[in-house]
């Protein structure tokens, strides 16, 4: 057996992060909760794990922990948002965009030279999610929509500015940040704290498995992985969401939505799959 690079197993790390990740729209529909409440909760849980796994320090703060940590707390809310206003289809679909933001910026702010690879891939990438979700997408609920497209603004902050950080000090940003987006919610849902019985094992379900060790995940692997690439392969997410509602509840995909997302990992698979390969990188200036 053929030991795997540090990139490859960067790979692995934020595709199980994304598999973990897809549990998020099934869970957030099934409580009766509030969007902040919801967030809430979750952060909370998520802290638990997170300081447990990790046991950070007092952070050094720099200008980008700062702005992971911002990202990360208005990239949770905005997307939790999202999804209690509009169909998951959309919240889903819309921040997986955040990849188109990742890919134009991470040359300016990462010095990640731009590669035709990875902008072939994308592309595909895309085209196979709009087939995918073709037929229920739905334009109403416009407010929910523009949450979903400020949630990918915020997510493609993160992965850069993690990326940025890297290590023990992007470990922390999502430590901390998940303690201090529920400090800074609490005094808005101070009043309204009880939930559902049902409630309090997904909840409990998000923050530790679909929030905490995703995130722990993602942080490892992105310290290995290009942040272009990681966002591409976050890309799998809104791919298993059909999946585990058709395991679990028994339905069935269009025959629209098997193409579109096979196109989805078929891209995925043909950037991985060359990501130790040498590449010559198309200059920034070609953006």
């Amino acid at each position: 057996m053929f030991p795997l690079s540090a990139e490859r197993k960067g790979v692995f790390l934020i595709l199980a992060a994304a598999l973990l990740w897809s549990s998020g729209g099934i869970g957030i529909k099934a409580v009766s909760e509030g969007p902040l409440v919801v967030t809430f909760y979750r952060s909370l849980f998520a802290a638990g794990v997170l300081f447990f796994l990790i046991r950070p320090r007092v952070p050094r703060v720099t200008v980008p922990f700062v702005i992971a940590t911002i990202s990360y707390g208005a990239c949770l809310t905005s997307f939790v948002v999202a999804t209690k206003l509009t169909t998951a289809a959309n919240a889903i679909f819309l921040q997986s965009s955040g990849v188109i933001w990742v890919l134009l910026l991470s040359p300016v702010f990462l010095e990640e030279r731009f590669k035709m690879r990875d902008g072939i891939a994308v592309l595909a990438a895309i085209c196979g999610m709009a087939l995918f979700f073709v037929g229920e997408l739905e334009p109403k609920n416009q407010l929910g929509n523009v949450m979903a497209i400020v949630s990918s603004l915020f997510f493609a902050t993160l992965i850069m500015s993690l990326r940025r950080e890297r290590g023990a000090s992007a470990e922390a940003a999502i430590s901390w940040g998940n303690l201090l987006l529920a400090i800074v919610l609490l005094p808005f849902i101070a009043s309204d704290l009880r939930l559902a019985p049902v409630s309090i094992p997904i909840l409990l379900g998000l923050g530790v498995f679909q929030i905490g060790a995703a995130y722990f995940l993602f942080v490892r692997g992105l310290s290995h992985v290009p942040a272009t690439e990681a966002s591409l392969i976050g890309m799998i997410e809104p791919i298993m969401n059909p999946l585990w509602v058709f395991l679990f509840l028994g339905e069935r995909p269009r025959n629209s939505a098997l193409l579109g997302g096979a196109i989805v990992l078929a891209a995925i698979a043909w950037r991985t799959m060359g990501s130790d390969e040498k590449e010559t990188p198309v200059p920034v200036g070609v953006l």
